[in-house]
């Protein structure tokens, strides 16, 4: 930990790479704490199962706890009959047959679907006590965010939130603004005023400074454990997001512009000079 590069937010470029790090922890960290960082990854694969799930011939990121031929494997185990024997997470299995059930249907997105029960399942069965939390922070976030668009919408609150904590439960039956949730999330205002950003960019911005802002509150005395390592990773997981979305955006600007040009170029001059007049 002391050898690796300060990362800040505001950085342009990841500092490090999170697979170069998890290929150095292997060497130094036990069992245990492997086992802890595999949580960590295994949102990787949920984002590569539902790429497959997709479109089968479909290349896939790296950086997960299951290669591409596994995943495959996964989606065969869960359409068959038997479940209970399969090594892979049981929400995995459970979600590619509900994936086969709802895919295309009205309001019913994938990513968003899994990355639930991800975390659902993470808080359930991840023993350490800050990863927990983290998990949580994200379960809590992403049902307060698609129930305060679900309300915006006029649809049913309840049909969209998942989970059966108390604060779900409060999601589902309070009519309150904030859901009468302010004593149990104190970064419900700050959420509250990030759901109100126009902006697509600015909002997905403003979400992740506020789980950046958690990671360093709750590991600022914490240096040299695998708490502090696991709120590394998840800062340098930010940071290549947004590297991956600048390159894709900057790509998808490009391909507009080429569009463009060519849409014009087979405008003719003479109606060009015409409309310029």
């Amino acid at each position: 930990m002391a050898g690796l590069p300060d990362i800040r937010l505001s950085d342009t470029k990841p500092g490090y790479s999170t697979k170069v790090l998890r290929e150095q922890l292997q060497a130094e960290i036990g069992r245990r704490d492997e086992r802890l960082l595999r949580f960590l990854f295994l949102q990787r694969d949920c984002r590569n199962l539902v790429t497959l799930l997709g479109d089968s011939e479909a290349e896939v990121s790296g950086g997960g706890n299951y290669t591409r031929e596994q995943l495959l494997e996964l989606t065969d185990e869960a359409r068959g009959v038997d479940l209970g024997a399969s090594p892979y997470p049981q929400f995995m299995l459970q979600f590619v047959r509900q994936y086969d059930e709802r895919h295309g249907q009205e309001g019913y997105y994938p990513e968003d679907e899994v990355l639930q029960l991800y975390y659902q399942y993470c808080t359930e069965n991840c023993t350490d006590s800050l990863m927990r939390r983290w998990y949580q922070l994200n379960y809590d976030i992403t049902n307060v965010l698609t129930a305060m668009i679900a309300r915006r919408q006029g649809w049913k609150v309840a049909d969209y939130v998942k989970g059966d904590g108390e604060v779900q439960e409060m999601m589902r039956t309070s009519d309150a603004r904030d859901f009468g949730l302010g004593a149990q999330l104190p970064y419900l205002t700050e959420l509250m005023n990030i759901v109100e950003e126009e902006d697509p960019v600015r909002k997905e911005r403003m979400l992740d400074a506020l789980k950046w802002e958690w990671l360093e509150e709750e590991t600022f005395a914490d240096t040299f454990s695998i708490e502090a390592v696991f709120a590394y990773l998840c800062k340098l997981e930010i940071q290549e997001r947004w590297a991956r979305l600048d390159v894709e955006q900057g790509r998808e600007t490009f391909e507009r512009i080429i569009s463009d040009l060519r849409s014009e170029a087979e405008v003719p001059a003479e109606f060009i000079l015409k409309t310029i007049k």
